[in-house]
């Protein structure tokens, strides 16, 4: 627990807690003159003021105020204060409170606290008072100011796949006209193509000229297949979406990669899931999004490899995680696993992990990739029920 760590760090130990505690009792009857003090600083300061709404809201953050005061000297500093001051410090990102008034607002009440300490205790004594007071207001900012961090790491995260799903939603744009102008003409040339081979084989069955005829199919069939790639990703399909069993998908993938992965040499389980876990999903999609997942981490695996597919059903998510031992993605290609047509293989078309973010994304889910060189993990998030 952050807090552990935090009281570690000050070295905040049970002498410190004694004179708070000690402290409490000196200070208690002053708590309110405090908070009126405290909220005098506020209102003269338009940025904190901004934040008041109303009086009640006033009156009611003047006695949490002084529950803050009452508990902080007091403790005990377990989980339920650690969540208690997480509390504050959410609040205080959610209504837009500036981080550096967390300052200003714990110096006003260093202030006081301090003003009392002096004409309560000796010389010598103060000095350590104090300096259990400051270790005390040093874990207090630090518990809520985290809170700050980890709504900016947030907002860029998000900001961040903002960027992402607009140069995706680009791509889908180009990549559907240039599927639309292919599209006819390769089928005209496998018409084409389809009746030149039977007024050849009228003729002739000399390999020597039926062969290149078979080749040409091949290839055509390759851009065929090639270009239904493109549409799904430029053009998905809507969400069809019903109750259905993830596990099962999930089996029944591994069951049909298995080969791939037994010519490969890796190792395919499922390990860590549910008997069922039934979620409101489109079952089409989500096959795609676990074998494309699969396929991946067999090819990074390699000989000797291992793959694991897990299920983690949670209250209000449910995870599809897909791990490999592999060599890892390096940073400059770990940037670019969805951008279209970016490929590391041979061949690819850069398409797979383009449709799996796509169709994640129809659900309203998302994805985390933890990579190194000892592997990688692929978390998938879905959310179990959908505004």
């Amino acid at each position: 627990m952050i807090l552990d760590q935090l009281i570690a760090y000050v070295q905040l130990d049970d002498a410190d807690r004694a004179r708070l505690v000690a402290l409490h009792r000196e200070l208690q009857p002053f708590f309110p003159k405090i908070a009126e003090r405290f909220y005098e600083a506020v209102w003269a300061n338009p940025g904190a003021a901004s934040v008041l709404q109303n009086p009640a809201q006033v009156e009611r953050l003047r006695v949490t105020l002084i529950d803050w005061m009452s508990t902080g000297l007091l403790g005990p500093y377990d989980a339920k204060f650690n969540e208690k001051r997480s509390r504050i410090g959410r609040v205080h990102v959610r209504i837009g409170l500036a981080q550096q008034y967390m300052f200003t607002s714990i110096s006003v009440v260093r202030a006081a606290y301090l003003d009392r300490i002096a004409a309560l205790y000796s010389a010598e004594e103060t000095i350590l008072v104090v300096r259990a007071v400051d270790k005390l207001f040093d874990i207090e900012l630090a518990l809520m100011l985290r809170h700050y961090q980890l709504d900016s790491e947030e907002k860029l995260v998000n900001r961040e796949r903002q960027m992402q799903a607009d140069r995706i939603a680009a791509m889908q744009t180009m990549t559907a006209g240039l599927a639309h102008e292919v599209r006819n003409p390769l089928n005209a040339a496998k018409l084409q193509l389809e009746l030149l081979e039977r007024r050849l084989r009228k003729q002739s069955d000399d390999p020597k000229i039926i062969d290149p005829i078979g080749l040409a199919h091949h290839e055509i069939q390759r851009l065929t297949e090639m270009l239904n790639e493109f549409l799904a990703f430029a053009r998905p399909p809507d969400l069809r979406t019903q109750e259905h069993d993830v596990v099962a998908i999930a089996r029944h993938v591994i069951e049909l990669e298995r080969p791939l992965a037994e010519r490969t040499g890796a190792e395919l389980t499922l390990q860590d899931a549910p008997e069922s876990a039934v979620v409101r999903i489109d079952p089409g999609k989500v096959h795609q999004v676990v074998q494309n997942l699969v396929r991946n981490g067999i090819e990074a695996a390699g000989a000797g490899g291992h793959v694991t597919v897990s299920i983690v059903v949670e209250t209000s998510a449910l995870h599809i995680r897909v791990a490999d031992d592999g060599t890892g993605i390096p940073d400059e290609i770990r940037t670019r696993v969805y951008e279209p047509f970016f490929s590391t293989k041979e061949g690819g078309t850069g398409m797979g992990m383009s449709i799996v973010h796509n169709f994640v994304a129809m659900h309203g889910g998302k994805i985390d990739i933890a990579s190194g060189p000892r592997g990688t993990l692929i978390d998938v998030t879905i959310p179990r029920s959908r505004s």
